[in-house]
């Protein structure tokens, strides 16, 4: 029996790929490669965003 979808809020700036990882074009001396993990300001990481009306309240 299939599952109703869950209704979370996806950040609209990194469509819920809140982290990266951006490689810096060097290696270490293992051979893997430097990478630098980015991540997404508008959601500070968490790939949600809270509903606008909880950020009007405060006014």
């Amino acid at each position: 029996m299939p599952q109703p979808a869950q209704n979370t809020r996806v950040c609209r700036d990194c469509d819920g790929f809140a982290m990266v990882a951006i490689t810096t074009g060097t290696r270490h001396a293992d051979g893997s490669r430097a990478t630098l993990r980015i991540a997404c300001p508008a959601c500070k990481g968490a790939g949600r965003t809270a509903p606008a009306a909880l950020y009007r309240i405060g006014r």
